[in-house]
């Protein structure tokens, strides 16, 4: 069997895989957010944490909810790192630096998981488990809880109501996360993932000297670190690790995990909102970059120039000779077009033109299907700009799922497509102009300049993945990134709570002959192409001073 028809085959039964469950998981979470019920475990944590959860909160109070969490998860896994050098369980490892602690913290807060630290030789089993693998589950819980809040947005009437923030975080790990990742974690084990609490031992002489691993609880991270977009690897190769990733079935297995729950969210949306084929005209758009893109990376790692890479079938450097080229083009897309961060290969060893694929996956706002719920509502909002712009162009009021798109609303999803850009462009402008974040890039001209532009798009993004090249342990990267990560983060939540405020106080508007059909085909092209173009204009600058330089230049 060729490479290339290995790889398609790969692709056809994740499509596969993830056809069979869209439909009962995405029931089953429009149930689980829709039920009056509580559990009895769920009621012993309301308890815990002093919530009522049958209170219905506007957005501001949302908001603070969501804020008030966040903030003391940062403090508490910031403090966990800083005391590591006294707790049990450390294996020896001394306790974090504070600006590589602050980064930290914020990036598993964030669910960007992004990592400046080798893994295996910094965090001992405390922190992994009972700090970073904790955060795993709730941030992704929150990012579900601010979709279920817009879509309640566009369900809701004449209230302003978004439900309660602590019911649906609670849900969300309780209902969702928890028994998913249970499953996926036995998966993985039988795949031949480790799952222990094993100290550091020695394997053997290496170029003249020991070569020691240390075990640690890897199969149930590995399995919340995809399903819930997170990315942050027990070990620095992350998943291209054999201890985390160790054949080409459990590499396939991830990449349905890290897919798996954002797509399925837009059947929960279809059903939340009355009307299955809104959700199906959301699922299309996401699919129709997603393959596209697949498509992109394929070529491009295919049939590059040269004579080693033809002998090789392909650009095999940077990549792991279990998944071949095809298995690592899939992963590499799909954890770019998500929030999840997670590699299987190196970004940077990636073709120019390959590189540029997975920046421009996260310039997208990851949306295609993007992060555990941060995918959803960042297509809603430019489902909205979308109908705008339709509304412009036959000069009527937009209108989307009844609800009008009014001056308020448009003003909100404008801020929300705002924010990231402005990080990433002037933070990475600000790298480049100074001289000490330069002395971090181990690649001079358009590589070097990609490095610096791929570190601040995925911490602006919630992704977490690396270009690799770049030292970014440094107190600049980690103080600049982790700003990056917090304000990409919950910015975005402000202006998508408060779009969702303003829509469920409005009373729906009829249909009627002039009403944009959003269900249709027509609509799904139209926002394929309203993304494509805001990012274009907003990124291309950028994009062609780095990566389309060093492949036209191949």
């Amino acid at each position: 069997m060729g490479p290339v028809l290995a790889g398609v085959l790969q692709l056809l039964a994740l499509m596969g895989a993830l056809a069979l469950v869209h439909v009962p998981l995405g029931n089953y979470m429009a149930k689980v957010y829709s039920s009056d019920r509580h559990w009895r475990v769920e009621k012993w944590i309301y308890r815990g944490i002093g919530a009522d959860p049958d209170t219905q909160m506007r957005w501001p109070a949302y908001l603070r909810g969501l804020l008030a969490f966040s903030l003391i998860g940062v403090l508490f896994l910031y403090a966990l790192q800083r005391l590591q050098g006294v707790l049990p369980g450390s294996l020896g490892f001394a306790s974090i630096d504070p600006d590589q602690a602050f980064n930290t913290a914020v990036s598993f807060v964030t669910n960007t998981n992004w990592q400046s630290y080798y893994g295996e030789q910094a965090m001992g089993h405390v922190v992994q488990t009972a700090g970073l693998a904790v955060q795993n589950f709730v941030s992704a819980a929150v990012g579900i809880a601010v979709t279920v809040a817009l879509v309640r947005g566009f369900a809701r009437s004449g209230t302003g109501e978004l439900g309660n923030f602590w019911a649906d975080l609670v849900r969300g790990v309780v209902r969702i996360l928890v028994p998913l990742a249970v499953v996926a974690a036995l998966v993985l084990v039988a795949c031949g993932v480790i799952q222990n609490f094993s100290g550091i031992h020695e394997v053997g002489q290496f170029m003249g000297g020991s070569q020691q691993w240390n075990g640690g609880a890897v199969a149930s991270q590995e399995a919340i670190k995809e399903l819930g977009t997170n990315g942050g690897g027990y070990f620095n190769a992350n998943s291209a690790h054999p201890f985390e990733n160790p054949t080409p079935f459990s590499n396939l297995f991830e990449i349905f995990l890290i897919l798996v729950i954002p797509f399925s969210l837009t059947r929960t949306f279809g059903v939340m909102v009355g009307s299955v084929r809104q959700g199906y005209a959301i699922l299309a758009t996401m699919g129709t970059i997603w393959l596209g893109f697949v498509a992109l990376m394929m070529w491009t790692e295919f049939s590059h120039h040269g004579p080693a890479l033809q002998l090789a079938n392909g650009a095999m450097e940077g990549k792991e000779v279990r998944f071949g080229i095809g298995g690592s083009s899939i992963f590499a897309v799909s954890t770019t077009l998500t929030s999840t961060g997670a590699v299987d290969s190196f970004h940077s060893s990636f073709t120019g033109l390959g590189g540029g694929i997975t920046m421009l996956g996260m310039m997208l706002g990851e949306i295609a299907p993007g992060g555990t719920g941060s995918g959803l509502y960042g297509m809603l909002i430019m489902a909205v700009i979308a109908v705008f712009i339709a509304g412009l162009m036959v000069g009527r009021t937009p209108e989307y799922l009844g609800r009008k798109i009014g001056t308020r609303e448009i003003k909100l999803a404008a801020c929300y497509i705002l924010v990231t850009p402005a990080l990433v462009l002037v933070f990475t402008a600000f790298a480049l102009a100074l001289p000490t974040p330069a002395h971090s890039m181990t690649n001079s001209g358009a590589h070097g300049f990609s490095e610096i532009l791929y570190a601040y798009t995925s911490a602006a993004n919630n992704n977490g993945s690396a270009f690799a090249g770049l030292n970014a342990d440094t107190q600049w990267f980690n103080s600049t990134l982790g700003l990056c990560m917090l304000l990409g983060r919950f910015l975005p939540m402000v202006f998508v709570l408060a779009l969702a405020g303003s829509l469920a106080e409005q009373r729906p508007v009829p249909v009627t002959a002039g009403t944009l059909r959003t269900e249709k085909p027509l609509f799904t092209g139209l926002l394929v192409g309203a993304i494509l173009i805001i990012t274009g204009l907003t990124y291309f600058p950028a994009l062609a001073l780095g990566p389309l330089a060093e492949g036209l230049a191949a």
